[in-house]
């Protein structure tokens, strides 16, 4: 397994010449577009860009009843970053994980309603799972769902993320098949499993964010091993690119600790923490194109970054 390690570090000083450079003035914003906290972003095969994002509402406890009145969902060219659409009007409370599967559907949870739904690239529904505003801990229900990872033949897994501290499995038309996790520090279990991904041998690839760790299991949620690092820090949001490497965003502070396990190779890192292009403020997801470029979408910096390998635009 390859892996291409990326992280936004909480610091000023970014690894030596990193290959991957921003694109400025990506994307295009039309006046009085407002983006606000980007939670969730992912790339179809035509390289167009969704993103999930809150239009100005900010987390509270408790979550606001009335679902947010702008648009949600942004689509933008990726090659020029020019707004294609936007959906999601009066739809969502709190919006959190987006994936985009391998027909092109969208996968989004909303840890406001508690729910998680499949929708057409323009927005129509054509799966819901959880019940609206209700949080649980079976197998309809969901307590601040996180994020989705779907398999070529459609059935996926939730990570069900901020109270259940699980993983669920469900085949393609939404039957519940089986779940693991619970709350811990050892092998299988999470502490706030955030973002979710599979490789390009059907490994399941888990955010294990406060504990500080990536963590791999079998399709059946057998565990397999762990990554941890100085440089992992916070694993937020993860992907898969086309080539079989993985891009993790870090969020938060990196770990001090100096354990390392598994063989997960760390081919490149870059982006520091500021307000600059190319820095980052809280990266909360991450998603790589067709063409590899990668995208970047920030919480507190409000707004979705895409870098490219260097020189290969030239």
């Amino acid at each position: 397994m390859r892996f291409v390690f990326f992280f936004a570090l909480f610091a000023t000083a970014s690894i030596a010449q990193p290959s991957h450079e921003v694109v400025p003035g990506w994307p295009q914003l039309p006046e009085g577009h407002t983006l606000g906290l980007c939670a969730g972003v992912g790339v179809d095969a035509q390289n167009r860009v969704f993103v999930f994002h809150r239009s100005g509402r900010v987390w509270t406890k408790p979550f606001p009843k009335d679902p947010i009145a702008a648009p949600t969902v942004s689509v933008f060219d990726g090659a020029t970053g020019r707004l294609l659409s936007t959906w999601g009007v009066s739809r969502f409370i709190m919006p959190h994980g987006l994936t985009v599967d391998h027909t092109g559907n969208l996968w989004l949870t909303d840890v406001g309603l508690h729910q998680v739904f499949k929708c057409s690239p323009s927005g129509k529904l054509l799966l819901t799972l959880g019940e609206a505003g209700v949080p649980g801990n079976d197998d309809t229900h969901f307590n601040l769902p996180t994020d989705v990872a779907v398999l070529p033949d459609g059935s996926f897994y939730v990570s069900d993320g901020y109270q259940n501290t699980r993983v669920l499995k469900f085949t393609a038309t939404g039957r519940f098949e089986f779940q693991w996790g619970t709350k811990g520090k050892g092998p299988g279990q999470f502490h706030l499993p955030h973002g979710i991904t599979l490789d390009h041998e059907g490994r399941v690839i888990v955010c294990d964010r406060e504990n500080e760790r990536l963590q791999v299991f079998d399709p059946k949620g057998a565990f397999l091993h762990e990554w941890k690092g100085p440089q992992i820090g916070k694993p937020y949001g993860i992907a898969t690119s086309p080539d079989g490497h993985l891009f993790v965003i870090d969020g938060g502070s990196p770990s001090l600790k100096r354990e390392q396990r598994g063989k997960a190779v760390e081919l490149d890192t870059f982006g520091s923490y500021g307000k600059e292009p190319g820095q980052f403020q809280l990266g909360h997801d991450i998603a790589v194109g067709p063409d590899g470029s990668v995208y970047v979408a920030e919480g507190t910096g409000a707004r979705v970054q895409k870098f490219v390998r260097k020189n290969a635009a030239d």
